[in-house]
């Protein structure tokens, strides 16, 4: 048994041609045992690459996101443009940490033999709770680092930079679909924007971002059609407009 165990190890060692030296010595049996630990051990070694490629790929797209939404601060110091890059960065990988994390106990909760549907199903919902409480945390924390080093405007460009800037865009096309806004509806519907963006921000995905947004934009529209807006008017009489600028008639 010793020496068999020993020519295992030395064919995992050394790969298929070692096993191959082997294979009119011993039985079937023991070249199937061979093959298959060197199928599992190429397949592990396979797996640890995969994830270190995957784990580069992540944190350089990480790092470029984040010199870009730096970039964008009109910072002038090297120094504090690269600590403001560090801790944006960092903040990604905190982000998706926590997601993954949560994934992955979600997952063995649902995997659960012994449990019912229903406490499977209030597992998950504990589980979600303790990750919107964590984020909330990790939120608060991130905006006192930024705050440390950058003025409040530069700060809100951070924010905007982490969501594609749908708070600025989405507010000047309300305004720009309604002109007659007043300032008390402005008010409210840059409130619940600026809501929503705080959600987006600690979202895993840009898909997730972007749903934070539509479900604030749908409790802005109910509000603005309970004030008495037609929005589908609106919304046509916008288009028509917008139109008319790009072909230089009269609106």
């Amino acid at each position: 048994m010793k020496r068999y165990l020993l020519v295992i190890n030395v064919a995992v060692a050394h790969g298929h041609r070692v096993a191959e030296l082997f294979y009119p010595t011993y039985s079937p049996i023991f070249k199937a045992v061979v093959i298959c630990l060197l199928v599992i051990n190429a397949g592990s070694v396979q797996a640890q690459q995969s994830v270190v490629a995957e784990d580069t790929a992540y944190i350089n797209a990480v790092n470029e996101r984040a010199n870009k939404i730096a970039g964008m601060l009109g910072i002038t110091d090297a120094s504090k443009l690269k600590q403001v890059q560090a801790i944006i960065a960092q903040q990604y990988r905190a982000l998706n940490q926590l997601h993954e994390s949560s994934k992955a106990v979600v997952a063995g909760i649902k995997k659960s033999t012994t449990l019912t549907k229903e406490a499977i199903a209030e597992a998950v919902k504990k589980q979600e709770e303790e990750k919107e409480a964590k984020l909330k945390q990790q939120h608060t924390a991130y905006i006192a680092l930024l705050s440390n080093d950058l003025s409040p405007e530069q700060v809100e460009k951070v924010k905007d930079g982490m969501t594609y800037r749908v708070l600025p865009i989405t507010y000047a096309a309300y305004q720009d679909m309604i002109p007659q806004l007043t300032d008390a509806q402005k008010q409210q519907i840059y409130a619940w924007l600026t809501e929503a963006r705080d959600h987006a921000m600690d979202a895993e995905s840009s898909e997730k971002k972007h749903w934070w947004f539509g479900k604030y934009k749908g409790r802005i529209n109910n509000y603005l059609s309970s004030e008495g807006y037609d929005l589908k008017k609106a919304n046509e009489d916008w288009a028509k407009r917008r139109n008319a600028t790009k072909t230089g008639s009269p609106g």
